[in-house]
């Protein structure tokens, strides 16, 4: 019997069967929540500011206010809440603009209801980024494009420099889409070790989880798109 608090999620998506829909997979586990639901960006806003939910599925394209709005309104707050965009298409520029706004992963819209189980659990625990390989296919696409005409033009961060050269290793890691675990083996750490790296990353570099480490590697220039072999 454990003791811990359940996961709380917002469902925001403004066709109510989806939100039903989401509602039914993920209440059907015990240590979900879902403490609300909203139709549109604005009343997502408020609400996450009311009841402070640990996990947001947030759609897209609805009315009053965008996702990516929302997103961007809900961690220009300071807000606690982790963000999952909600897309049709795995490679889609609103859910790289969404990753950009502050949400911490992406899911398709069709999304497996396990995979939507384990993603709430994921995000809400703040150690992976969701479909790793996707938010790295995803991040490639877009950055690859917005870095075209002149990439050697970028400057680095100043902040990289804060980072030992083991701690550069474990942000490039990250950003080729390794799972704490994957990391660990890669470099014979323990996985203890590698989440405290990872914090000490995000501390330096003020992000504010891993899928902004990811970002942030790959418009500093840290990490350089590779050829669009896929």
């Amino acid at each position: 019997m454990t003791e811990h608090a359940p996961i709380t999620v917002l469902l925001v998506d403004d066709q109510p069967l989806l939100r039903m829909g989401f509602r039914l997979i993920l209440e059907g586990e015990d240590d979900l929540h879902i403490v609300g639901e909203a139709s549109d960006g604005a009343e997502a806003v408020k609400l996450v500011r009311n009841l402070t939910p640990d996990v947001v599925l947030m759609d897209v394209r609805m009315p009053v206010l965008d996702g990516l709005e929302a997103t961007r309104a809900i961690t220009a707050e300071g807000s606690p809440a982790r963000i999952i965009i909600l897309t049709t298409f795995d490679v889609d520029e609103y859910a790289f603009a969404g990753l950009q706004a502050g949400a911490s992963a992406f899911l398709l819209k069709d999304v497996a209801p396990s995979e939507l189980i384990q993603a709430v659990r994921v995000v809400a625990s703040g150690d992976a980024v969701v479909a790793p390989r996707v938010t790295q296919r995803l991040l490639e696409t877009y950055v690859r494009g917005a870095s075209a005409p002149a990439p050697a033009a970028q400057s680095p961060d100043p902040l990289l420099g804060d980072l030992t050269p083991r701690e550069t290793e474990m942000l490039e890691a990250m950003a080729e889409g390794l799972s704490n675990a994957e990391i660990a083996h890669r470099y014979f750490l323990s996985e203890a070790t590698v989440k405290t790296h990872v914090r000490r990353i995000l501390t330096k570099l003020h992000l504010r989880d891993r899928v902004q480490a990811v970002v942030y590697a790959y418009e500093t220039g840290l990490v350089v798109p590779s050829n669009p072999d896929y």
